[in-house]
């Protein structure tokens, strides 16, 4: 028998053993960390819902940030660096340790400058969530779909499932330390 949206909505995620279940089935996978942070990506579509999905490293030291994973990979590619938007984003997210959400594109257009391309691809509303580890930010997931889309439920379960986005970006954390091993190495 097929389960309801309402009947997966009812389900806490954190306590959702298939859903950690598939995540340990891909950090067994070769192509890291792209398999743990496509089934991140699942968890969030299943339980939030975004056009856009993206996860973001992030070092507050240097106030830059890099793409570990988009579903977008032409608009938003997994490679180089970016200056991390500054101002109330930047005190909210790595600051506070808060979501950023905004449920309209004049919200979105006052922290991101390519608010113009996220139009574009249908999308008006985001929620960053800031990934914590050892008491600072360590990455983001951002979420970002239509006009209106992240209630305050939705933002509840986005937080929700910060445990699992916590390993995928571990994960790309550890495959980056790997990957420097091996090239000493060879």
């Amino acid at each position: 028998m097929m389960s309801t949206t309402a009947e997966l909505m009812s389900v806490d995620p954190v306590s959702d053993r298939k859903a950690w279940d598939a995540l340990l089935a891909a950090l067994g996978e070769d192509n890291q960390p792209a398999a743990t942070l496509a089934r991140v990506e699942e968890l969030y579509q299943r339980e939030v819902g975004a056009i856009i999905f993206t996860v973001m490293s992030a070092d507050f030291d240097t106030g830059m940030s890099r793409r570990l994973y988009s579903n977008h990979p032409e608009e938003y590619p997994t490679s180089g660096y970016k200056q991390s938007a500054a101002g109330k984003w930047n005190d909210l997210v790595f600051g506070e340790k808060k979501p950023y959400v905004a449920n309209t594109i004049e919200e979105i257009a006052t922290v991101f400058h390519d608010h113009e391309l996220i139009q574009s691809l249908g999308c008006g509303s985001c929620i960053n969530v800031p990934i914590v580890f050892e008491g600072s930010v360590l990455g983001t997931v951002n979420i970002l779909d239509k006009t209106g889309a992240y209630t305050p439920d939705k933002v509840e379960r986005a937080m929700a499932l910060r445990p699992f986005a916590a390993i995928g970006i571990l994960a790309a954390t550890i495959t980056e330390q790997a990957e420097k091993i091996r090239e000493a190495k060879g």
